[in-house]
């Protein structure tokens, strides 16, 4: 049997019972994908709406608790889950409370996973970073930290004006042993005559030491030799004349 309740007065029901307001909560300013400052958005944890014993209460604090959810999904302008809770806030009360007894948080965890998923779009290395370590992990808990924190600090490093190269000095390369082909090398100046030869610029060295020798011993010889033939040529002259 489908529930009866005029609309007004379940919402003032949904007042009555403590809660936290279903709206978007804002805090500190954050940057979008074009790295514009705007209104931090921060995602709700439906869990802190669960201020009920669902195995306990009466269908009428099972739907308000079913119309705080979707007014929170819609604030936060989540997939999946504002349309499977309408879905099951049309239907009947035990369907209603099943639901949010087993099912709720899996179609809440889908649609944070894929709001994860969205900020990928035309986002820097550091986002991307970021969210495929939270995909990973894939956690209610992750998402959240993601959404409501992680996501705005990688943008923060994505959109930070990245600094200058300046351009560094490059090293002198050292001179290499081996001459290369553009290198002229000196020719090695030839000495203009050979040390003692007679005639050279500027003269020569007298000569000394053994070849001094050896010219004083031929003319040595020959002084006896000539001196022999002298003596040799007298006795010859001498018997003639006897």
């Amino acid at each position: 049997m489908k529930w009866k309740i005029p609309a007004g007065a379940l919402m003032a029901l949904a007042f009555l019972i403590p809660a936290a307001p279903a709206v978007a909560q804002t805090e500190s300013p954050g940057l979008n994908e074009a790295c514009q400052t705007v209104e931090r958005k921060v995602y709700k944890d439906i869990r802190e709406l669960v201020t009920i014993d669902l195995d306990t209460a009466t269908d009428v604090e099972v739907r308000v608790l079913a119309n705080q959810i979707l007014a929170a999904a819609n604030a936060d302008s989540l997939p999946v889950l504002p349309r499977v809770m309408q879905e099951r806030l049309d239907g009947t009360a035990d369907d209603l409370r099943a639901f949010l007894k087993a099912d709720v948080q899996n179609a809440w965890s889908t649609s944070l996973r894929i709001t994860v998923v969205r900020t990928l779009t035309g986002t820097g290395a550091n986002v991307r970073a970021a969210a495929q370590k939270v995909l990973d992990d894939g956690s209610v808990d992750a998402y959240l930290a993601y959404l409501n924190n992680g996501l705005y600090a990688a943008r923060a490093i994505d959109c930070a004006p990245q600094p200058t190269p300046t351009a560094t000095a490059q090293p002198t390369p050292a001179p290499s042993a081996t001459p290369s082909a553009t290198t002229t090398v000196a020719p090695t100046p030839a000495p203009s005559s050979s040390l003692g030869a007679p005639g050279g610029e500027g003269g020569g060295l007298p000569v000394t030491g053994a070849d001094t020798a050896t010219v004083a011993g031929i003319g040595g010889a020959l002084l006896l030799l000539g001196g022999a033939g002298y003596l040799i040529g007298r006795r010859r002259r001498s018997r003639f004349a006897a």
